[in-house]
């Protein structure tokens, strides 16, 4: 038994996924590498493996197109001059104080998921501007990669709303299609206790284990050149785009929809001259065109260990030998969906993997609903916070790295995974102790 999981195709090749990283390979280049891995592992031969890997990348492809538009929408913002004007009166009112600027950006992005839905879009037009005052003050960065993924992780999982309504969604639909009944608007009142985890392993991170001042270089990458000038009439079109994007991803629930909305808005009414789309275009694929790729590289690696079947195999191994605690039981669960996200980089795309496998589980060993709703979001939400190929932790080290000093796998994943993965599994355990 201990033999079959150990050579289990899936966790060989998520495990291979973290060392290739770990060792500093390209993201792309291990993803790539650890998908072969398992297709051979599990008996495909290597042209098998490349053409459901590439006809799989499809899954992720909504998401990408959300990612490019969404990145031509904030480099709209920034050539409005809108994001320059934001970063100054953030430094102005910033001053020395550090915990101020924690605030701002902790507000910043928990709206970026839900009233205005950019996602990530934000990062490499917000933060670089902001890199002179956190050199200035010696702000640790990896405290803001925390504060960072706090905010794109926390409203999904416990607002209904944006981007948590679709993961909220996704969680109903999934437990109703695998045979357990829940309203989707009962599943963020238990998710709540995953948020206040979350909030608690926050805390942690910025008043224990990066509280101390760390030094970096300045440079030209980071030299503010923020506009200092009064509000203009064409931040209002702005924020009415931005307002306009978030009711019609509301309404609609497809966040490129809102995104094209928005971006018509800006150039319909001369926010920005029409003869500079394409140039804004370019801008929002060279912004976001890599963490896009990376998303559709990784529905490619998710759709290779669907076809190997390893992961259902991998479940079959681990249920004989699980305890009849139900508590004990939740743990290996968690830790199980631990391995599948970190390897596919999508909470949102392990949904539906980890239900179908896992509801099953959880009914024959007596879990109730809300426990299994725990159970499904925080195993799920798990692997998003320390995945190298999850927008969670790519999108603050595309805006804390632009002068070379902030290192993806040690400065991101790293402490993201430690603080919030940590949290997550205690308290998704405390939730589903307390929901007996």
């Amino acid at each position: 038994m201990i033999l079959n999981i150990c050579t289990n195709p899936a966790l060989i090749s998520v495990v291979l996924l973290c060392i290739l990283c770990l060792r500093k390979v390209n993201v792309l280049l291990a993803i790539i590498i650890s998908t072969i891995t398992a297709g051979l592992l599990a008996g495909m031969n290597i042209k098998s493996v490349m053409d459901i890997f590439i006809s799989g990348m499809g899954g992720n492809s909504e998401t990408a197109l959300s990612y490019i538009l969404l990145g031509a929408f904030a480099a709209t913002m920034a050539h409005s001059g809108f994001t320059d004007f934001v970063s100054s009166k953030i430094i102005s009112v910033v001053s020395d104080n550090k915990y101020i600027l924690i605030l701002i950006l902790l507000i910043i992005s928990m709206a970026s998921q839900n009233i205005i839905p950019i996602h990530i879009a934000f990062i490499p037009i917000l933060i670089p501007p902001l890199l002179g005052i956190m050199n200035k003050i010696n702000l640790d960065r990896r405290t803001v990669a925390c504060v960072l993924a706090f905010g794109l992780k926390t409203p999904y999982i416990a607002i209904p709303v944006g981007f948590g309504l679709i993961f909220q969604n996704l969680i109903a639909d999934n437990m109703v299609q695998n045979g357990i009944t829940i309203l989707r608007t009962d599943i963020w009142k238990y998710t709540f206790i995953l948020a206040l985890g979350m909030f608690v392993a926050l805390l942690f991170a910025i008043f224990v284990s990066y509280r101390k001042p760390r030094t970096y270089r300045m440079s030209d990458a980071v030299v503010n050149k923020a506009d200092t000038s009064n509000f203009k009439k064409e931040y209002l079109l702005v924020i009415v785009a931005a307002i306009a994007t978030f009711v019609v991803q509301l309404i609609t629930q497809s966040l490129p929809l809102g995104a094209l909305v928005g971006l018509g808005i800006m150039f319909s009414f001369g926010v920005i001259s029409q003869d500079k789309m394409d140039h804004m275009m370019n801008e929002g694929i060279y912004l976001m065109g890599y963490v896009a790729f990376v998303m559709l590289v990784a529905a490619g690696f998710a759709s290779v260990l669907k076809q190997t079947g390893s992961i259902e195999t991998l479940v079959s191994s681990i249920i004989p030998i699980l305890p009849s605690n139900i508590i004990l039981t939740s743990l290996a669960l968690l830790i199980l969906g631990l391995f599948i996200t970190i390897g596919i980089g999508t909470s949102f795309g392990t949904i539906p993997i980890i239900a179908v496998l896992f509801v099953p589980v959880c009914l024959k060993l007596g879990f109730n609903a809300p426990q299994v709703v725990v159970l499904l979001a925080a195993a799920a939400a798990l692997g998003d916070a320390g995945s190298p190929a999850s927008d969670t932790t790519l999108g603050p080290t595309s805006g804390l790295n632009v002068d070379g000093q902030h290192n993806h796998i040690f400065d991101t994943c790293i402490p993201t995974f430690l603080h919030f993965n940590t949290a997550l599994i205690l308290f998704a355990l405390i939730g589903i102790w307390l929901l007996k």
